[in-house]
């Protein structure tokens, strides 16, 4: 068997002397992996840091096997481009570590989120865009693995305005003045995740970190007995100090 695709890299491990085991999120295949005979030289280490987009072929015996990849030279090298901006690299780790934590192997729900994540990866140039950028893709992503929250109107009063918080039991959005006896229990819900006209500050993303980690965790790492990846938890402490 096999085929052709593009791929984003999503991370990788040694494979005896000078092999390496890539994990990749292909455009029309989900995340797959392959290995790549030298991949773990010196010389191709920066073609194979994550958040890179490559062209490659995979072949194999059976789809479900382990097989080989042939990478052709990157069209998109992102982490030595970003070298000078820390909070642009955690981002990426974060978004590599979080695809790898929760789709397996041939998951189709990974094209869902494909063109999402270059739009994202593609943003992290500009500091005025991505942080709120970010906040959405992880709400795509939670919607692509059939766990999004339900934004539209108030689980209370059924009011599409007005919408400031979130039940952490549910994922409804609620209005908080209809909510007077149980507010403090709720989620904040900024309002740029409502308002695509909204102006998101720092603080509003620092909100809405705080209100994807919550169903994240849950629902994708807590229900698998799995911790929320490192990477994205030093990208919301990372955030928490530039408010």
């Amino acid at each position: 068997m096999q085929w052709r695709d593009e791929g984003l890299i999503l991370g990788g491990r040694k494979f005896g002397e000078s092999g390496l085991i890539l994990d990749v999120l292909t455009r029309n295949r989900g995340r797959r992996s392959g290995l790549v005979y030298g991949g773990a030289s010196r010389k191709k280490r920066a073609q194979f840091e994550p958040g890179n987009l490559v062209e490659l072929s995979w072949s194999g015996r059976l789809e479900e096997q382990l097989g080989r990849f042939d990478v052709a030279e990157a069209t998109k090298l992102r982490s030595s481009r970003l070298i000078d901006l820390p909070d642009a690299l955690l981002a990426i780790a974060s978004v590599t570590s979080l695809l790898r934590g929760v789709l397996n192997e041939g998951d189709q729900a990974g094209s869902l989120v494909f063109e999402a994540t270059e739009l994202l990866l593609d943003s992290l140039e500009d500091d005025e865009v991505w942080p709120a950028l970010y906040v959405r893709w992880e709400l795509g992503l939670l919607s692509a693995l059939g766990f999004g929250l339900d934004l539209e109107a108030c689980a209370i009063s059924g009011a599409n305005d007005g919408l400031t918080h979130v039940s952490p039991r549910t994922g409804r959005a609620v209005r908080g003045s209809e909510a007077d006896d149980y507010v403090d229990r709720l989620l904040i819900l900024p309002r740029f995740l409502v308002d695509p006209r909204a102006h998101a500050d720092d603080r509003d993303v620092v909100e809405g970190l705080e209100l994807t980690r919550v169903f994240i965790e849950r629902r994708l790492f807590h229900a698998y007995n799995r911790d929320l990846p490192d990477a994205r938890r030093r990208l919301h402490t990372r955030m928490l100090k530039r408010v």
